[in-house]
C-alpha cells in the first residue's frame, strides 16, 4: 500500500523546536521532489517547504526561511521537517506529499498537528 505517514507534531512553547517526519510505505522516495505544506484552522493549506529530488535542492516559503529546514533520507525513506524559532503563526496540521505544489494532489495522509502555545 502506498502510503506517506506524517509524525513529530506536539505541543510547544513559542521559541521551541519540533521535527516532523514523513515516511513513506509501499514505494521509494527517491526520484520525488518532496513538499511539507500545512492547514492552520481557518485557512487554506499552503506549500511550507520543498526539497527536490535531483539535487535536494531546497525551497521555503518567506514566512518559515531561516527557521525550518526539509532534508531527505532516503535510505530511511524519509523526509524531514526540522522547525526552529517556533511562534504562534505556525500553529496547523502538517502534511507531506510526494510533489512541491498541492494542485491536483489525492493522496493526502493524516498529517500531523503542531501547536504553539504558552
Amino acid at each position: 500500500q502506498v502510503q506517506l505517514v506524517e509524525s513529530g507534531g506536539g505541543l510547544v512553547q513559542p521559541g521551541g523546536s519540533l521535527r516532523l517526519s514523513c515516511a513513506a510505505s509501499g514505494f521509494s522516495l527517491d526520484g520525488y521532489a518532496m513538499g511539507w505544506f500545512r492547514q492552520a484552522p481557518g485557512k487554506e493549506r499552503e506549500g511550507v517547504a520543498c526539497i527536490a529530488y535531483y539535487d535536494d535542492s531546497t525551497a521555503y516559503i518567506d514566512p518559515v526561511k531561516g527557521r525550518f529546514t526539509i532534508s531527505r533520507d532516503n535510505a530511511k525513506n524519509t523526509v524531514y521537517l526540522l522547525m526552529n524559532s517556533l511562534k504562534s503563526e505556525d500553529t496547523a496540521v502538517y502534511f507531506c506529499a510526494t510533489q512541491c505544489i498541492q494542485n491536483g494532489y489525492k493522496n493526502w495522509g493524516q498529517g500531523t498537528q503542531v501547536t504553539v502555545s504558552s
